[in-house]
């Protein structure tokens, strides 16, 4: 889960973009002030900063400077009432990646989050060699290339992939394709077997004779 510490003195506007954020699949952690916010980010490896600029103790502006100079890299966004351009241009020059004034349309707040993650972290994948899984997306990639697969087949490929280099049994596919109520006969698991044959090449699947099948690496 990606975490987000925000940074926002007004309780009411803070309470809001913490519930809406938690909403979205993110774990927040809501400070009032500047030093709460330094503490916690030494604490803690967040994901996001999301920063108000007038807060008591250290200003949001400050704040993200002294993390800059420390090192932290952390993707940064300002979320304040300023207009003045002077302000604007702190708030870039402190290290901040973006900027919405308030008050804060959720919607867009989303967006920008969104389009930041992506730009400084990319699709979220894990791989084993050359098989890579994108879970947010049900997608496969076998040496960068994506998959065309059928529900059943991400769930097959995901299976062997999780296993790599082990052997898969028939009765594990069974279970993890079909429900207990339904009846699967052997032919039903070599279709999926070749279709995933068929997909990433035959020779990267091993029949294990009388057992099951093997993905190597």
């Amino acid at each position: 889960m990606r975490t987000v510490l925000l940074l926002e003195d007004d309780l009411l506007l803070g309470e809001s973009l913490e519930d809406y954020l938690e909403e979205e699949g993110y774990e927040v952690v809501l400070v009032r002030n500047g030093q709460e916010a330094l503490e916690a980010s030494y604490a803690k490896k967040f994901n996001l900063f999301l920063l108000d600029i007038n807060v008591p103790l250290i200003d949001g502006v400050t704040l993200l400077k002294e993390l800059r100079h420390a090192g932290d890299m952390t993707p940064a966004i300002f979320l304040t009432s300023y207009q003045d351009k002077d302000t604007l241009t702190q708030a870039f020059a402190s290290g901040a990646d973006d900027y919405l004034k308030k008050p804060v349309d959720m919607d867009e707040l989303s967006f920008r989050i969104e389009a930041l993650m992506r730009r400084c972290y990319g699709e979220e994948k894990r791989c084993y060699g050359l098989y890579c899984i994108d879970e947010s997306h049900k997608s496969i990639y076998v040496d960068s290339n994506l998959l065309n697969l059928s529900i059943k087949e991400y769930q097959l490929m995901l299976l062997f992939i999780n296993n790599i280099n082990k052997v898969v049994t028939k009765e594990m596919i069974i279970e993890t394709l079909w429900s207990a109520q339904e009846s699967v006969s052997d032919g039903a698991v070599r279709v999926y077997i070749n279709r995933i044959k068929n997909e990433i090449g035959g020779e990267k699947i091993e029949n294990i004779r009388g057992i099951g099948y093997r993905l190597v690496s």
